[in-house]
């Protein structure tokens, strides 16, 4: 098993273990969002849906500074994208965590290209 594939099975495990989510697989791609490139609010659960349970995000940008733009504005109130929020820099090797339908969230416009591994601990 390659050693990312460890890490997630892992935490998935772990997850399970502590929250009781019954996770039983993941599903994630590649992004790259070219300069300029934003992702308007959003959940990462689809209406009528519920096999995706936990995003997580693991950013890939080497020498990302502040300024640069390109942040995840994630909405700290579970279901409310009017309220308390935090700004997280797409810093390589920074990783985000949260519950897929519960926290709005997007991705702010870049002044270069970003890139990052998005996936989702998935009900069967």
């Amino acid at each position: 098993m390659p050693w990312t594939s460890l890490k997630l099975e892992t935490l998935r495990l772990a997850l399970n273990q502590r929250f009781f989510l019954g996770l039983f697989d993941f599903e994630g791609h590649f992004a790259i969002y070219p300069q300029g490139a934003f992702y308007k609010p959003h959940l990462d659960r689809h209406a009528g849906t519920n096999q995706r349970v936990v995003t997580i995000i693991l950013y890939l940008n080497p020498h990302w500074q502040p300024g640069d733009g390109g942040e995840l504005k994630l909405w700290t109130t579970p279901g409310d994208k009017t309220g308390p929020f935090i700004l997280i820099e797409p810093r390589m090797g920074t990783i985000v965590c949260f519950m897929a339908g519960d926290h709005w969230h997007e991705v702010l416009p870049a002044t270069k290209t970003r890139m990052s591994i998005t996936g989702w601990f998935r009900h069967q």
